[in-house]
C-alpha cells in the first residue's frame, strides 16, 4: 500500500510513466504485504543508499562521522533495516541521526527501537512532534484508531521549515510540506557521483488520503491551504534524483531492475519528478472541488 491508505501504481507505456491511484476507504489504514517484504539494499548515488522494504522506503546517508537514517518504518521493519545496512558494509550502531518523512506509523513506528538500539538523535518537524511523542494519538485523522498507534518516542531536536541537519560534512535541508500530516517533511540534499553533483529530493507525501476532509475540517482547519503550500514548495525544488517515502512514488522497483541491468542511473529522473508533482496536485485540486461542491 503506497501511503497511508493509498497505492500509486506505475506502468511503463511508450516510455512514459502513467500514474493511477487506488483509494481504500476508512478512517485507518491497513498494512500491505510489501511493507515487510525484504528488498535488496543498494546505492542510489554517492553516499545515499536505499535500505527499506519493497513497500516502505528508508534511506541511509553515510558520512565520516556516522550515518543518518531517514524513516524507521514499522516496528517490524527495524531488523530488516539493520540487516540492509549491514549487507552494505555499514554498522547499524553507527546511526547518529534519525529523521522521518512524516508522523504516520508506516514511517515512524520503529523510531523508539532505533533510538534504543543506536542512541541516534531523533529530529522531527515541529508540527509532527506531538504526534510522534504521543505514539500517534495526536494525529488529526488516525489518532483515535488503535491500529494506527505505535510506541511513542522522545524527539531530541525540533525542526522548523528550512532547518539544516549536518553531520560529517553532509547537509540535508528540511522542507515543511504539510497537508498529509501537519509536519510532513520533504528532504533535499546534494550527492556527488561519477564526478557530477546531483540535487536529491525525498518527497514526504503530497497525497490526500481516503477520508481526509479538505473542507470544514475542525481537526485541521488549514489543511487545504497547507496542501497548496506543499505544491508550491515541491514545484520550487531543483530535482535530479527523485525519491520518496514509498518506492511507488517514483517507480522504485522498476528503476532498480533497470539499474541492475546496467542502465544509466534511472533514479536521475527530473522529468518524472515534475510529472509526479503535477499529477498529485491535479488529484488534490479535483478532490478539493468535489468536497467544496463545485
Amino acid at each position: 500500500m503506497a501511503c497511508s491508505g493509498e497505492k500509486t501504481v506505475y506502468c511503463k507505456l511508450n516510455n512514459k510513466f502513467l500514474i493511477g491511484l487506488l483509494v481504500v476507504a476508512g478512517s485507518s489504514f491497513a498494512q500491505s504485504p510489501d511493507w515487510t517484504e525484504p528488498f535488496p539494499p543498494f546505492k542510489v548515488a554517492g553516499n545515499l543508499y536505499y535500505v527499506g522494504s519493497k513497500g516502505l522506503a528508508s534511506y541511509l546517508v553515510t558520512t565520516p562521522q556516522g550515518n543518518i537514517l531517514i524513516n524507521s518504518s514499522l516496528e517490524a521493519s527495524v531488523p530488516l533495516i539493520r540487516t540492509s545496512i549491514e549487507k552494505l558494509g555499514f554498522k547499524f550502531s553507527n546511526t547518529k541521526i534519525l529523521l522521518i518523512s512524516h508522523a504516520h506509523w508506516d514511517h515512524d513506528a520503529g523510531s523508539a527501537a532505533v533510538k534504543k538500539l543506536t542512541g541516534a538523535q531523533y529530529m522531527v518537524m515541529d508540527a509532527d512532534v506531538s504526534v510522534v511523542e504521543s505514539g500517534g494519538k495526536d494525529d488529526f485523522q488516525y489518532g483515535k484508531s488503535p491500529e494506527n498507534l505505535y510506541p511513542a518516542a522522545k524527539v531530541d531536536r525540533v525542526l522548523h521549515d528550512g532547518d539544516t541537519v549536518t553531520l560529517g560534512g553532509v547537509t540535508l535541508i528540511a522542507h515543511k510540506t504539510p497537508g498529509h500530516t501537519k509536519g510532513c517533511t520533504t528532504w533535499t540534499m546534494k550527492v556527488s557521483d561519477g564526478g557530477k553533483t546531483y540535487d536529491v529530493v525525498i518527497v514526504g507525501s503530497p497525497n490526500v488520503n481516503a477520508g481526509y476532509k479538505l473542507v470544514s475540517n475542525a481537526q485541521y482547519p488549514q489543511i487545504a491551504q497547507d496542501f497548496e503550500t506543499t505544491f508550491r514548495v515541491l514545484k520550487s525544488l531543483p530535482c535530479d534524483i527523485f525519491l520518496g517515502a514509498h518506492g511507488d512514488y517514483y517507480g522504485m522497483t522498476a528503476k532498480f531492475s533497470r539499474l541492475q541491468a546496467g542502465a544509466t542511473n534511472p533514479f536521475i529522473d527530473p522529468d518524472g519528478y515534475k510529472k509526479y508533482v503535477a499529477e498529485r496536485e491535479q488529484t488534490f485540486r479535483d478532490e478539493l472541488k468535489k468536497q467544496a461542491g463545485k
